[in-house]
């Protein structure tokens, strides 16, 4: 089972198929979507968010192929604002979202440190890989932040087409030492 985690200023809640009513009210934004691999269906459909928590999400959970936890502020636990997620894909490890609202104040490096502990400290895998687009340069600050390094760089398909992606890596030792320096 997928247990929920903290930060200093989020709440990680395993996600729930009554999550659902949040998610497709949030989610179907340009923002959001446009760096997402291009399996994400655009424009959203109206049951978006129910048949992808239903018929995706949660079965891999029952798998134990992924974790995915919704994200919340401490302040205010009943609102969703985002998504994060790890999987045992390869080379796609971890993903997220969040609401273009929060994003810019460090919530989501928060979570990512949170479920990136977990991946190395709970979950034992020997190394994390995150694909993203070179132009989501939000989401290749937090792997910089991370210590992440780029071990491959091609094209690939996302929701807005096919651009220029890398593919960031960091190993559980890499990742422990980082800690123990910070």
């Amino acid at each position: 089972m997928t247990p929920e985690l903290a930060t200093k200023r989020l709440v990680l809640r395993p996600l729930e198929l009554a999550d659902a009513p949040q998610i497709q009210w949030l989610f179907p934004k340009w923002e959001i979507v446009k760096y997402l691999n291009v399996s994400v269906p655009w424009p959203y459909p109206e049951d978006g968010a129910l048949t992808y928590c239903r018929d995706v999400a949660l079965p891999e959970v029952e798998r134990g192929e992924s974790w995915y936890w919704t994200l919340r502020l401490k302040n205010a636990p009943a609102q969703l604002i985002g998504l994060i997620s790890l999987s045992t894909k390869a080379d796609e490890n971890r993903g997220f979202w969040i609401d273009p609202e929060w994003q810019e104040q460090g919530l989501m490096t928060e979570a990512c440190d949170a479920v990136t502990d977990y991946w190395f400290e709970a979950l034992h895998f020997p190394v994390l890989r995150v694909p993203k687009a070179i132009l989501n340069e939000a989401s290749r600050r937090i792997s910089e932040r991370q210590g992440m390094r780029v071990v491959w760089t091609g094209e690939r398909e996302y929701v807005s087409g096919k651009l220029m992606s890398e593919l960031w890596e960091i190993t559980g030792e890499e990742w422990r030492a980082r800690k123990r320096t910070s």
